[in-house]
């Protein structure tokens, strides 16, 4: 499904597969809008991430003010990952852009107990609702804190909208 472009919308641009299995089970939270979020063909790596963001978003994001975006990667382990990511992003769009992903990779997630990718999504989904840290909080998440405070500031009012 397409977001209209001239409302508030998010894209998500996943690294891989597993990555986009649990941004389709973000979309299965039954009080999303659906309509206003949209799950992009996954990059192919965290690299390819950034250099797709760069490529094919940046100048789409400085057309369409309303446009936010999440950046699905693996951190790997790797505390700089962030950082070197966020240094990607043009500090006019870094308001709008928000990069989450599972500390190591999201097999971990699985194999810590955590359920399916599209289990794990949506119980993610349920926090940013809630404004819980149930799932949000597991160890190979809780680097994200920050992110998702932003997060929940300025994307969760357009995913569920309060009516």
């Amino acid at each position: 499904m397409s977001v209209n472009r001239h409302l508030p919308h998010v894209l998500v641009l996943p690294e891989d597969d597993a990555n986009r299995q649990l941004a389709n089970g973000f979309l299965l939270d039954p009080y999303l809008s659906t309509w206003k979020i949209q799950v992009l063909e996954e990059a192919g790596g965290w690299i390819e991430v950034l250099d797709r963001f760069v490529s094919d978003h940046i100048a789409a994001m400085n057309r369409y003010a309303d446009r936010y975006m999440v950046l699905l990667i693996d951190f790997d382990a790797r505390e700089e990952r962030r950082q070197a990511a966020m240094g990607k992003i043009p500090e006019t769009l870094r308001e709008r852009v928000f990069i989450l992903g599972t500390w190591t990779e999201p097999e971990d997630l699985k194999r810590a107990g955590l359920g399916t990718y599209e289990a794990i999504g949506k119980l993610m989904a349920q926090d940013c609702r809630e404004q819980t840290s149930t799932t949000w909080g597991h160890d190979l998440l809780r680097h994200n804190t920050k992110e998702i405070d932003r997060l929940r500031d300025r994307v969760c009012p357009i995913l569920f909208p309060a009516d």
